[in-house]
């Protein structure tokens, strides 16, 4: 006990020189609003021509994303009050929860197609994206088998297969609609989550090894997926079709310059980059703020995730373990998901339907992504109160 109090107030102490005041972390606060707000802005800019167009309101995607934000925030506050105890008591149902939706999805009377996939549920003018709040029960999941079986996740191969296992499931399951980009989103979060579980080194970059391999090969065997890596090796070579949507974000990275060509100046969203208000919205960004608004939003998703890490590392020196795997588990999702976005609009990565969490236009990523960052300020103001740990060894509901 002496030694929890001691390792809270030092706790307390590192609290006050990182922006802590309040009741919750308001760097943590005040830069998750500050990017929310940014997209909600770049939304607005990217989308008005193609809304004017569509549904001849040029705002269009701008309430709508509004209204995503409100029902986030909403969210985000009622997370905010959960104590963490109730996530980890909940971790094995919301697992089976996400299981479900990813099988209704592909139900022909119940999924919706859009684009050629299969990857809402449609509730009248609504519309469910299954892969989003899938994250949410993963992550949860991982955080709750971590905590139970920490022990043979460290020494047994049996240990560390058993949840692989039961991501390669829900992998086959987003193949199915599909969708790829979610699929390696997930498994690298899994494998990040069980490293910082304890997974020994050498069984850990073996099965780093295997998944590359067999999401590669994943790629390379569809031929839709083929010709993306094709022109993304070379997107100039047939700019006006493959290479089409990358050599447009290109152009606009290459307007952009230092400084931009100013807030709602952009010509690539005049039509020529498609998707520009959902995956190249930092590809417009670029080009209306510049090299320097490019390398600010970077910072600022570089100081989420690092700030994620923080929380779950402070979280386990007090003995929170579960809300410890759970902060790494929502600094690695925000952080691979976005990276991953950044890299495909600058044409370092193969292009992928992946959003930028926080910013891009898409009602479920923006919800899932709030809750995300709520639960983090619970995490982080519970680490300051010694006496919400978590269920102990016998009160853990399950064993799988």
């Amino acid at each position: 006990m002496q030694d929890i109090q001691r390792k809270q107030a030092t706790y307390t102490a590192h609290s006050s020189k990182t922006g802590i005041v309040g009741k919750y972390d308001v760097w943590l606060l005040g830069i998750s609003l500050f990017i929310v707000g940014l997209g909600l802005v770049m939304v607005a800019s990217s989308s008005v021509t193609v809304a004017e167009r569509q549904f001849h309101d040029p705002l269009h995607y701008f309430w709508r994303q509004g209204i995503s934000i409100l029902i986030g925030v909403s969210l985000a506050i009622i997370a905010i009050k959960l104590p963490m105890k109730i996530w980890q008591y909940a971790s094995v149902p919301l697992l089976l929860a996400g299981i479900f939706l990813l099988v209704l999805v592909l139900l022909p009377a119940i999924g919706r197609e859009v684009n050629g996939s299969m990857r809402w549920i449609g509730f009248g003018p609504f519309a469910l994206q299954a892969s989003e709040p899938v994250k949410l029960c993963t992550i949860a999941y991982l955080a709750g088998y971590l905590v139970r079986h920490n022990k043979s996740v460290k020494d047994s191969f049996a240990g560390f297969i058993r949840p692989v296992g039961v991501l390669t499931l829900i992998a086959a399951l987003l193949l199915l609609e599909p969708d790829y980009g979610a699929s390696v989103v997930l498994f690298a979060t899994a494998l990040g989550m069980l490293f910082m579980g304890g997974v020994p080194i050498s069984r850990f970059i073996a099965w780093v090894m295997v998944a590359v391999v067999a999401l590669f090969s994943l790629a390379i065997l569809s031929p839709y997926r083929l010709q993306r890596l094709m022109s993304f090796a070379d997107p100039w070579q047939d700019p006006y079709n493959s290479g089409f949507q990358l050599t447009q974000a290109l152009i606009a990275f290459g307007r952009g310059d230092w400084f931009g060509v100013g807030l709602g100046s952009s010509v690539q969203k005049l039509f020529y980059l498609p998707e520009a208000h959902t995956d190249f919205i930092f590809a417009v960004m670029a080009e209306e703020l510049g090299l320097v608004g490019s390398v600010t939003i970077i910072l600022l998703f570089s100081f989420l995730v690092w700030r994620a890490f923080v929380i779950g590392q402070l979280a386990e020196r007090t003995g929170k373990l579960f809300s410890a795997y759970f902060a790494y588990g929502i600094g690695l999702v925000i952080g691979i998901q976005a990276y991953i976005n950044l890299g495909v609009n600058m044409g370092v990565l193969p292009t992928k339907g992946l959003t930028l969490p926080l910013m891009s236009y898409g009602g479920n990523s923006i919800i899932i992504c709030c809750i995300l960052i709520g639960i983090l300020l619970r995490i982080e103001y519970e680490n300051r109160q010694p006496e919400w740990g978590q269920f102990p060894k016998a009160a853990t509901p399950y064993a799988a």
